[in-house]
């Protein structure tokens, strides 16, 4: 049986299929084909969660602002967007797209914001709440306020008992 390799014409895989496929590119180990689909970057997202706020940045510069929609549902912001078809510069397009994002724990629906710059890049923002650190086994202790003060009812007390002392000793004289 007849083996390219076996006489080192430097025929491999590579060799024998670019001319269909393309060379490949290989870049950190990662064997690419040569020729790869377009990528745009309609509809690419970007998500970021950081100890402030949780904001996710969405490429929707196809769409008028008309044409999309930004809703929260549960725990989740639904984003929509949907033109009809319209002429572009290979014929006629229609687009539609639906992205979900689960909101953290601790974001409030309620408070996601969206804003659409110039250039089409759809921001989603929502401030996360700030949590307490957890109390370390500690205890408020109550004062209780006494009426009166404790210095004067010492003090009422004291000349109480010297009153009383001082009637004891003038019946006692008395009686002498």
């Amino acid at each position: 049986m007849y083996d390219p390799y076996d006489y080192q014409c430097n025929l491999g895989p590579s060799a024998l299929l670019g001319d269909y496929i393309g060379q490949p590119h290989v870049h950190l180990n990662i064997v690419r084909p040569r020729r790869q689909t377009s990528q745009t970057s309609l509809g690419k997202s970007q998500s970021r969660s950081d100890s402030n706020k949780f904001q996710v940045m969405l490429n929707v510069k196809h769409f008028r602002p008309d044409e999309i929609d930004v809703k929260t549902v549960d725990n989740c912001v639904v984003i929509r967007g949907k033109h009809e078809e319209q002429a572009d510069e290979h014929g006629f397009v229609s687009r539609e797209f639906t992205r979900r994002y689960q909101l953290p724990d601790d974001v409030e629906p309620q408070t996601v914001t969206s804003s659409l710059s110039q250039d089409g890049v759809l921001t989603i923002q929502a401030p996360r709440k700030m949590l307490e650190p957890p109390p370390k086994n500690e205890r408020i202790v109550p004062i209780s306020i006494q009426q009166p003060a404790a210095v004067e009812e010492a003090q009422k007390k004291q000349q109480q008992l010297q009153e009383q002392q001082a009637a004891q000793q003038n019946s006692e004289e008395q009686k002498q």
